[in-house]
């Protein structure tokens, strides 16, 4: 009598095999790489941004009294921060709104991604 035993085929059953193929892999690494390179290239953008919001929000907490006191005061500032190359004192537009002093800025950011290729970031923000 012969043995019934299962072939291969249906050991393995309906779903066959499953893995990701070397060109998945190649895929998924460039991919990753792409998006890791520029979160690395995009990320001191966004720390100068954070550093000028925060030194924007504690000038006009002081309640500076003239427009230049407060543009002085952000030079000053920029001296301490190491991080912020972008804007200066002029940069800042000055208001005042409810008796409260309110510091704006606006600024473009270019990134050099590879030869000819930039990305382009628009940064604005103001005192709270």
């Amino acid at each position: 009598m012969r043995s019934r035993l299962p072939s291969m085929p249906q050991l393995r059953g309906a779903r066959g095999q499953r893995g990701l193929t070397l060109f998945g892999l190649l895929t998924w690494a460039i991919l990753v790489g792409m998006v890791a390179y520029v979160a690395l290239r995009v990320f001191p953008t966004v720390n100068e941004y954070l550093t000028i919001q925060r030194t924007v929000d504690k000038i006009a907490a002081s309640a500076p009294s003239t427009v230049a006191e407060a543009r002085a005061a952000f030079e000053r500032q920029k001296d301490i921060e190491y991080s912020i190359s972008t804007i200066g004192g002029k940069d800042l537009e000055v208001t005042k709104e409810n008796d409260k002093v309110v510091l704006s800025f606006a600024y473009d950011k270019e990134i050099p991604l590879y030869g000819p290729v930039f990305l382009l970031i628009k940064y604005e923000g103001r005192s709270r």
